[in-house]
């Protein structure tokens, strides 16, 4: 549920901030596959991998953060 969570808000904001899912994971240095299955929410981000998008995205991680966590 979690993860669901976190993916709906990066995939969200990765639209909102005009990003391919190609051009998004290359900033990031992950594969596609991997951002695909955190946006997904079939894998939990790590600290690591949110503060990233938080930084790639110029986004605190507060707003990144969904509700309720």
């Amino acid at each position: 549920m979690e993860a669901e969570k976190w993916g709906r808000r990066i995939r969200a904001y990765r639209k909102l901030k005009g990003y391919t899912q190609e051009s998004f994971a290359k900033d990031l240095g992950v594969s596609v596959s991997v951002l695909g299955e955190v946006e997904r929410g079939n894998r939990l981000p790590s600290e690591q991998f949110i503060q990233d998008v938080a930084k790639a995205l110029n986004v605190t991680i507060e707003e990144l953060t969904p509700e309720g966590n």
